[in-house]
C-alpha cells in the first residue's frame, strides 16, 4: 500500500457482510484469503489497499502496474494480460473475484458470467463505475452508454466496499482522501480563461485505416478534460465510441491525447505509432493540434473509469505545462 495515513477509526467489519452490487446481492462469510483481481482497476485497488498477501492472481492489464505497486504486484501470480479463461481462474482456488468490467463477468462476458461463479460458491464484485443498467445500449466492450459525466463517486464507493470486504476501511478512506486531494489540486490549477481547450482521447485502433477507439463525451476521458478545465471534443454518449478519422478531423480538437497501451495487441497500441500516424497522414496531419504539436501521452488505463484516471489527468497536466498550454 502507498504511504497513506490510516489514523481514522472504523469499526471492524461484521461478517457475514452482504452488499448490493450492480443488481446482485453478494454475501461474504469472512474476509477473502485468495482473491482474484480480474482487470487492472480491481487488481490495483486491492494492491493500493495493501492486500497482496490476500491475492491469488490477477489478469487483464491494459498497462503495466503503477511503479509504486511493482514490488507488491510481483508477489501475485499473473494469469494473463489479456482475457483469462474461467478454468484458469478456478485453478487458483479463489474465494473472491473482483472484476473491473462487465466484459469480464457480465452477461456477455468473454470469461464467465456471475452465475458461473455463483455455481462454484465464489462471490464476485463488479466495479460500480462500469455497471450497465438493464435495457441500456451496449457497445462492443459492454460498457454501455453514459448519459452523465462520470465522476469518482462510484470509484470511492468501490474502494470503500472492497475495504469493507477485507476489513481494512481505514486504508480505504485514506486512499479516497488522497484521490480527492489530487483532484482538487488539478482543478485549482486549471486555466481560468473563458475559452476551454477541447480534447480528443485516442485509445487505440486495429490499423491506420480502421476506426479509432476514443473516450466518449461523459466517460473517464470526459472527466479528465473537465478536471483540467476543458471539454471533450467527442460528443458521443457511448463509453468508448469508434469513429473514422473524417469524423475526428471534424471535431478539430485543441489537444490530442494518445494512449500508451502496454498489452501490444495492435501496433497502434504504442503511442509512438499513433504520433507517427498523426504527423504523416495527409489529412490528419493538417489538424491544428498536430501542427501545434499539442499531442500528449497518457496511460490507456486512465481512459477507463478507474483508480488510474486521476493519474492520467496528472500526466496530461504535466505535459500541457511543458507545452505552455496550462
Amino acid at each position: 500500500m502507498l504511504g497513506l495515513a490510516t489514523n481514522l477509526a472504523y469499526a471492524s467489519t461484521k461478517y457475514p457482510l452482504t452488499l448490493q452490487n450492480c443488481g446482485a446481492e453478494v454475501t461474504f462469510a469472512k474476509a477473502p484469503e485468495r482473491a482474484i483481481g480480474l482487470g487492472q482497476n480491481s487488481a490495483e485497488i486491492l494492491l493500493l489497499l495493501g492486500l497482496e498477501d490476500k491475492m491469488a492472481g490477477t489478469a487483464f492489464w491494459p498497462n503495466k502496474v503503477l511503479p509504486q505497486l511493482a514490488e507488491a504486484n510481483a508477489k501475485v501470480k499473473l494469469l494473463t494480460v489479456e482475457f483469462p479463461t474461467f478454468e484458469a481462474i478456478l485453478a487458483q482456488n479463489p474465494d473472491f473475484v473482483a472484476a473491473a468490467l462487465p466484459s469480464l463477468i457480465g452477461p456477455s462476458s468473454k470469461v464467465a458470467k456471475r452465475e458461473d461463479f455463483d455455481n462454484v460458491a465464489v462471490p464476485t464484485y463488479l466495479s460500480p463505475s462500469t455497471c450497465v443498467s438493464a435495457g441500456a445500449a451496449k457497445d462492443k466492450f459492454g460498457y454501455g452508454d453514459r448519459s452523465q459525466l462520470w465522476n469518482m463517486d462510484t470509484l470511492f464507493q468501490e474502494i470503500d466496499e472492497l475495504a469493507q470486504i477485507f476489513d481494512v476501511r481505514d486504508r480505504g478512506q485514506a486512499l479516497i482522501d488522497d484521490l480527492k486531494r489530487r483532484e482538487a489540486a488539478l482543478r485549482a490549477d486549471a486555466p481560468k480563461s473563458e475559452r476551454k481547450l477541447s480534447y480528443v482521447f485516442w485509445f487505440s485502433s486495429p490499423s491506420p485505416s480502421s476506426d479509432a477507439y476514443l473516450g466518449g463525451k461523459n466517460s473517464a476521458s470526459g472527466f479528465i478534460a473537465d478536471v483540467l478545465g476543458g471539454t471533450n471534443a467527442i460528443t458521443s454518449e457511448a463509453e468508448s465510441p469508434m469513429l473514422g478519422w473524417e469524423s475526428i478531423i471534424a471535431t478539430n480538437p485543441d489537444v490530442i491525447v494518445v494512449a500508451r497501451v502496454d498489452r501490444n495487441r495492435w501496433d497502434l497500441d504504442k503511442p509512438e505509432a499513433k504520433i507517427k500516424f498523426l504527423k504523416t497522414d495527409a489529412a490528419v496531419s493538417q489538424l491544428s493540434a498536430v501542427k501545434n504539436n499539442a499531442i500528449v501521452i497518457m496511460d490507456g488505463q486512465a481512459m477507463n473509469p478507474t483508480v488510474r484516471t486521476i493519474y492520467g489527468a496528472e500526466q496530461v497536466a504535466d505535459q500541457l505545462k511543458a507545452l505552455g498550454l496550462r
